[in-house]
Parts: C-alpha cells; sequence; structure tokens
C-alpha cells in the first residue's frame, strides 16, 4: 500500500500538530510536504495530496473530504496571526470612524478562510463590503495599494502593531457572535481512505497533537521559532498556550458552523456540505 502523501503548513500555529512528524516520525506511512494554507487546499483538490491541514474555507469547496475529529487550529479569543492592518488614523478618529474610511483592503493569497472571515465583518457589523484586492503578504506593498491589509499567519505575528491600526479579526469575530472561530483542521481525501483504518489514522494525528501540546515540548517549539520569526520567546510561549485552540469541541463546531452560514449569505464562500468526520 502507498503511503498518504501530507500537505502541511509551515507556521508557528501548526508546530504543536507536527510535533510527531517533524521530530520522530510515527511510522513510514506517511509522506510529508509543506506549503502555505491555500496550497494545502490545492494540493487536495488535485489529488496530488492524501491529507492536508486544510482551511476551513476549503471544505466548502472540495468534495469528498473527510475531517479528523478533535483537532483544529482555532481561537477563542484574540488570536493575534490573523490581523487587519492599516496606517494609524489621526488622534481624534475613533475605531469606527477610521474603519468606515476603509474603501478598499487587499486580502493576503495565503488563506481562503481570513479571507472570508474578513468578508463575513465588514458584511455583517463593519459597515458593509469593501473593494477586496488578493495580493502577497507584503505590507509596504498592500498598504500603497489598498487602505488597509489582511495578515495571517508569522507575518501578522511579526508586525511591529505600535506603528499601525491593527484589528485582530477572531477577537473581533468573538465579540460580534460570542463564538470561537476555527481557521483550520486536517481533512483527509474519502478516496485515499480505501483498506485503510480510520482509528489508526486518527490516533496518529490525535497523538501527535496531544504530544506537541505537552510543557517541554511546547518549551522546545518555543525556543525554535523565536529564533526563527525574530520574536521573543515569551510571545511564542503566549500565543501558543493562550491564543491559539487545537481542539475541534463542540463550541468550535457551532462556530464553525456560523461561519460557513455567514459565509454563504453574503457569497463569500458556497454552502458548506454537513460536516463528516473519520
Amino acid at each position: 500500500m502507498s503511503r498518504l502523501k501530507i500537505a502541511a503548513i509551515s507556521y508557528l500555529n501548526t508546530a504543536p500538530l507536527l510535533w510527531d512528524f517533524d521530530r520522530s516520525p510515527p511510522s513510514s506511512d506517511f509522506e510529508i510536504s509543506y506549503m502555505l494554507p491555500a496550497e494545502c487546499a490545492e494540493a487536495l483538490r488535485s489529488g496530488t495530496a492524501d491529507i492536508g491541514i486544510v482551511p476551513a474555507a476549503s471544505y466548502a469547496t472540495i468534495s469528498d473530504l473527510l475531517i479528523v475529529p478533535d483537532v483544529a487550529i482555532a481561537a477563542r479569543r484574540a488570536v493575534r496571526s490573523i490581523l487587519l492592518v492599516s496606517r494609524p488614523p489621526d488622534s481624534n478618529v475613533s475605531k469606527e470612524q477610521h474603519l468606515a474610511r476603509m474603501r478598499s483592503v487587499a486580502l493576503d493569497t495565503s488563506s481562503m478562510t481570513s479571507a472570508a472571515l474578513t468578508k463575513i465583518l465588514f458584511a455583517k457589523w463593519l459597515g458593509g463590503a469593501r473593494d477586496y484586492k488578493p495580493m502577497a503578504p507584503n505590507l509596504d506593498v498592500m498598504l500603497a495599494n489598498c487602505d488597509a491589509a489582511l495578515l495571517i499567519g508569522d507575518p501578522a505575528l511579526q508586525v511591529d502593531r505600535s506603528r499601525y491600526f491593527t484589528l485582530d479579526l477572531a477577537e473581533e469575530w468573538n465579540v460580534c457572535t460570542g463564538k470561537p472561530v476555527v481557521f483550520a483542521f486536517w481533512a483527509i481525501r474519502r478516496q485515499a481512505l480505501s483498506g485503510r483504518d480510520r482509528v489508526t489514522i486518527t490516533n496518529t494525528f490525535k497523538g501527535s497533537r496531544h504530544r506537541g501540546l505537552l510543557p517541554k515540548n511546547l518549551e522546545l517549539i518555543a525556543e525554535d521559532w523565536a529564533d526563527r520569526l525574530a520574536i521573543p520567546i515569551n510571545d511564542v510561549r503566549t500565543y501558543l498556550t493562550c491564543n491559539i485552540h487545537y481542539y475541534l469541541d463542540s463550541p468550535c463546531l457551532e462556530g464553525l458552523d456560523l461561519f460557513y452560514r455567514y459565509a454563504a449569505e453574503i457569497g463569500a464562500l458556497p454552502r458548506a456540505p454537513e460536516l463528516e468526520f473519520l
């Protein structure tokens, strides 16, 4: 039987999920490649990958995916790595007035989910749709062409927020809905399951998450990524332990259902199928 091809994301927030695969591969049954979130989705769509950490939005656009239960990249409050960024307003301008003046928004092309989240927040609570322009995550270029920019992942963590106006979109979603936001989860192509044991696959990915979140292993991850991103190690620790939630639990499923419903209502995504799990 051929090895299962894994499409993974090399961002700080995925590091605990990938602990076993990065440090001590669980078996020779897997072949792993690293890419951007949107590329993970495309790899599953095209069949060049069997399993991927996919943006939640991808579940609405790719058929025949099954979700690995209980494992996610989510946020129950501010996340720090999904930011709407703009030049700072004048001192006498309120947050609401500043947001109202944003007519164009550059959308980081790395993730469909964060782009859809941005569109939902503007459509429902921040004054209506804007002129959205997909762009590569280069903040200077984005702000040279648009009033605001969506940045996700490590580039967002590296923004000097003292120099800009920033809006944490996970926090904004939580304030508006009272729900967590789910950014990504493991999903597998139904065809790739042929002849394979679902419980074994599920336990492999849940076990990697469990070991990645052990305090001693989180400390190793924090040390490694603080150097990689050139940000203080305490910021990395806080991000992994307080900002990111790694469980696809009932509140997260409620938030995910609401995200899909709103995204379909405003035309940001097609209507998502019922969630199916391994």
